[in-house]
């Protein structure tokens, strides 16, 4: 079972357009409303392709209330941890080449036992994977994450982190035992975490490097429409797969990472091929429940060409 923890949920409601116009009337085309958050959405991709796991989320307010029903309707087995705060609503713009706006609320204040509280819920749980996805609310410190890290290490699980800023930095600045044994940056926050340029798959590659070359078994990162690398220790593969429509990109690094999970005990080539398939399937869907992707979608993994431009 793979485990999820989203600290800060959202109910997001999308909205589609077909063109964004700033500083007009926009009209929309189609609405959908469902629960998110980055550790919600690779569990309800994990869940809708079959596989065993367990979301885990604070939750609190009105809108707290309406993704836990949202869940239940979904079938997605959840642990909802209280707390005094609203959880937040946010809202995407999607247009007709598939383009995404977000506007994200901030999230409620977690006080110090609830945070504790939530840090305890990922653990309790037991499975093969514990990962933490997404945004930090307000009170919940960036080395109070590199600690539930370490906890859930201390406890036998494996772990992964998608995060980005001063929440992966910390993270990475544990100690080898510490560390993370998988985290999804995309290109972007990458850069950011190792402060340089990524232009090439040879810059993605040697970034991804530096950070197993510090402890982290497994760098999986996310390229929009490049793709995505996967760097250890003693490989590096790039891959892509083909997306006849994108309808929604938003959430597709969530897929993509639920992808590799749902098959990280197979032969890295493999894993990969399935992540991709996952993040190609949330592209072409307006929601989050994907299903279960096609086995037989075309891939195309191989050796990073390092002169392989970005963009």
């Amino acid at each position: 079972m793979i485990v999820t923890v989203t600290p800060n949920p959202s109910l997001d409601r999308t909205l589609h357009l077909p063109r964004l116009r700033p500083g007009e009337v926009n009209r929309a085309t189609s609405t959908m409303t469902e629960p998110s958050g980055k550790g919600v959405n690779v569990a309800l991709a994990l869940h809708g392709a079959g596989h065993a796991t367990r979301a885990v989320l604070p939750v609190g307010g009105s809108v707290g209330a309406e993704i836990v029903s949202a869940l239940q309707v979904f079938g997605l087995d959840m642990i909802g941890v209280p707390v005094c705060g609203a959880v937040r609503s946010n809202v995407t713009l999607v247009e007709a080449d598939g383009r995404s706006t977000k506007v994200n609320e901030p999230g409620p204040h977690l006080s110090a036992d609830e945070v504790d509280a939530l840090c305890a819920a990922a653990v309790a749980q037991g499975g093969d994977w514990v990962v933490w996805a997404g945004s930090l609310p307000a009170g919940f410190a960036p080395q109070r994450l590199a600690a539930a890290v370490g906890e859930a290490r201390t406890a036998g699980r494996r772990v992964a982190v998608d995060a980005s800023g001063p929440a992966l930095a910390a993270v990475l600045a544990a100690d080898r035992a510490g560390l993370p044994h998988l985290i999804k940056p995309n290109v972007d926050e990458l850069a950011d975490v190792v402060d340089r340029p990524m232009a090439t798959l040879a810059d993605v590659v040697t970034a991804a490097r530096a950070l197993t070359e510090r402890g982290v078994d497994t760098v999986l990162v996310s390229l929009g429409g490049d793709g995505a690398v996967l760097v250890t220790a003693t490989l590096a593969l790039h891959g892509a797969a083909p997306v006849e429509r994108v309808v929604n990109t938003v959430g597709a690094g969530d897929a993509l990472l639920a992808g590799y999970l749902a098959a990280w005990q197979e032969k890295p080539t493999d894993a990969l091929a399935s992540a991709l398939r996952f993040g190609a399937t949330a592209v072409e869907h307006q929601g989050t429940l994907i299903g279960l992707p096609d086995p037989q979608r075309p891939v195309s993994i191989g050796p990073v060409r390092g002169d392989l431009r970005l963009g």
